[in-house]
């Protein structure tokens, strides 16, 4: 069993849409139509357990994580503050599913999909195949920060507007400009300003250092326009129903 918790695991590496990957990813889609098939109609406080659920596994999970890291030797202040994205909306979305907090809605609504989404299509794995530990982590963390922006939306009934998009696209470029203060002080890579990730990701379809953050920009705007499509088109019938 210590072998699936080890640093230097000397198990099968993670293999990109491998079965492995692939089934892990089919398993989290099936997951997402399970949880609204349950509680799309149930009543309040079976709605509120599984909101309690969800936030619970989502911030056990990141604690094991950091946990982890320790025990390894790895913790440091350069990698491990929650200053990610994806280590942010943990928090903030278990948070947002206690309180149904909407300001943190639109942020986990928009960045939540549109960032763990791809971290769930190309996760930075390297070594840590399944069933390692780092491989579960991972998958648990972004899968349910996916996850409970769908619970929000389609069973609790929050939605973006217009006003929400901008919002979040102003308060991320505020945030871009205090984490690049941040590394810049203690030499770290959050949100990967500094350089692109050691591993295989999409952004090694992007331009070097520093165009593609333009790029992260431009297709950041561009994923937020498509997930508020729906939404769009939705307000859109509404309005020729109305006329």
């Amino acid at each position: 069993m210590e072998r699936y918790f080890a640093y230097y695991y000397t198990g099968s590496p993670f293999v990109m849409f491998g079965p492995a990957h692939i089934g892990t990813l089919a398993s989290l889609i099936l997951f997402n139509i399970a949880l609204i098939w349950r509680f799309k109609k149930a009543p309040e406080k079976a709605r509120r357990r599984a909101a309690y659920v969800i936030a619970a596994v989502l911030w056990l999970n990141e604690i094991a994580w950091h946990v982890w890291n320790y025990k390894s030797g790895i913790w440091t202040v350069q990698t491990m503050l929650p200053l990610h994205i994806c280590s942010l909306l943990v928090w903030a979305g278990g948070l947002m599913l206690i309180t149904k907090n909407y300001f943190i809605y639109e942020f986990v609504y928009f960045m939540g999909i549109g960032g763990a989404s791809q971290v769930l299509i190309t996760p930075y794995l390297d070594i840590y195949g399944f069933p390692h530990f780092r491989f579960f982590q991972s998958f648990i963390s972004h899968g349910l920060i996916v996850s409970m922006a769908i619970y929000m939306t389609v069973v609790e009934g929050l939605r973006p507007t217009w006003k929400s998009l901008l919002r979040v696209i102003l308060w991320m470029n505020i945030y871009l400009a205090i984490i690049f203060v941040i590394n810049t002080l203690t030499g770290s890579n959050y949100l990967f300003l500094a350089e692109k990730p050691p591993v295989a990701t999409l952004l090694d379809l992007l331009p070097e250092w520093p165009w593609y953050i333009l790029w992260i920009e431009v297709i950041g705007v561009a994923i937020g326009l498509i997930l508020y499509l729906p939404f769009a088109v939705q307000d859109w019938r509404a309005k020729i129903k109305a006329a």
